[in-house]
Parts: structure tokens; C-alpha cells; sequence
């Protein structure tokens, strides 16, 4: 059973391996350290969602970085939406879209604001790649300090620091998955790629 104490723990290391990566200059050297970050952190940490009989030995692949998949975007409007996701452990969690962000050569994402308390930017994508789990991935979920930065009109997408939900790795863990808009028709070679932990 994972305590409370020991999700603040995550969320605080989480966090900080972020904030690492935005004071980095070098995003090839950022990214770096955030596989190696988050690697430790999936294999090591107790609040990891992979389960325990396969850390000891569980490595994410994360594919080598391409400058070519980093995005400074602003962030453009869209139609208003609002998205209920039910979940056993946290209720219903809700979603307002507050814009849509475009990525050349690569297709449009919603960019949603979880509507309840904390708030965070929330940006998950589901691609044609077939190394993605299919529920998806996520590149931005700002309330549990995976932030790549940006400025107040622009966001710092980088598909690079794509990485797998916790419901990926267990089905304990109920998570929220792209929608119709965050769905792109091209396949995304890089980021974190689905590697199933053997329990």
C-alpha cells in the first residue's frame, strides 16, 4: 500500500527533475538527466507504479533526442469543452480546454486545465507509433510538476520528455487519456516507449 507520505515524496522529486530540465540550457543534456531521473524514480521509488516483483530489473527505453520535436508554441484558442473523467480513486476528475497548441509537420494538441483544486496545464497525446502505449502518453501535466516551461503566451512542448501514465505499467492506476483532440495521425518516434512490466 502506497502512503501519502510517500506520493508527496514522489511529487517532490518529480518536481525537481523538472526543474532541472528547465534550468538546463542544452535540451539534449536536459533530456538526459530526466531519463535518467525518471528511470531511477520508476525503478526505485516506492510510490513507483511499477509493481513490485519487476523494478528490480525494469528499465523505460527512451528514444535519442531530436532537436526536430521540440516546440516554442503559443498557445491558440479553441472552442470551449469540458471533460468528466470518472476514476474509482479520485472521483470525477474534470478538464476544461483552454486552447490547442500546433506543431509543425507534426498536428495539433488541446491543451486542457484540470478544473479542480491545484489546477495544471494537462496536455496527453495518443500517436501512431508502435512502441506508444495505446491509452496514450502524456508531455505536460503541470499539477504533478511535469512542466517544460514556456512563457506566459507560449508553451515549451517538447514530444522528446513523452512519457507513459502509471496505467501503463499497473492496472491499479486509473488515469486520464487523450481525447479526440490529442490524437495524431503521424507516428512519434521519440519520448519514453511502452516497455510492459513484467509483474
Amino acid at each position: 500500500m502506497i502512503t501519502a507520505w510517500q506520493v508527496r515524496d514522489w511529487r517532490i522529486r518529480v518536481a525537481d527533475l523538472y526543474a532541472d530540465v528547465r534550468a538546463e540550457p542544452d535540451p539534449e543534456a536536459a533530456h538526459r538527466a530526466w531519463a535518467q531521473g525518471r528511470a531511477a524514480l520508476l525503478r526505485e521509488h516506492p510510490a513507483t507504479a511499477v509493481p513490485a516483483a519487476a523494478r528490480a530489473s525494469f528499465t523505460p527505453e527512451v528514444a535519442p533526442y531530436d532537436p526536430a520535436m521540440r516546440f516554442v508554441v503559443p498557445v491558440l484558442g479553441a472552442d470551449a469543452e469540458r471533460r468528466e473523467v470518472p476514476t474509482p480513486t479520485d472521483g470525477v476528475v474534470p478538464f476544461e480546454r483552454v486552447g490547442r497548441v500546433e506543431l509543425s509537420g507534426v498536428g495539433s494538441l488541446d491543451v486542457w486545465w484540470l478544473d479542480s483544486y491545484g489546477g495544471g496545464i494537462f496536455i496527453p497525446l495518443r500517436d501512431a507509433a508502435p512502441r506508444t502505449y495505446d491509452g496514450g502518453r502524456y508531455l505536460l501535466d503541470t499539477v504533478k510538476g511535469a512542466d517544460l516551461g514556456g512563457t506566459r503566451d507560449a508553451l515549451v512542448v517538447d514530444l522528446n520528455f513523452a512519457y507513459q501514465p502509471s496505467c501503463a505499467y499497473s492496472s491499479d492506476w486509473v488515469c486520464p487519456l487523450p481525447g479526440p483532440g490529442n490524437r495524431l495521425e503521424v507516428a512519434v518516434e521519440v519520448g519514453e516507449l511502452y516497455v510492459p512490466a513484467e509483474a
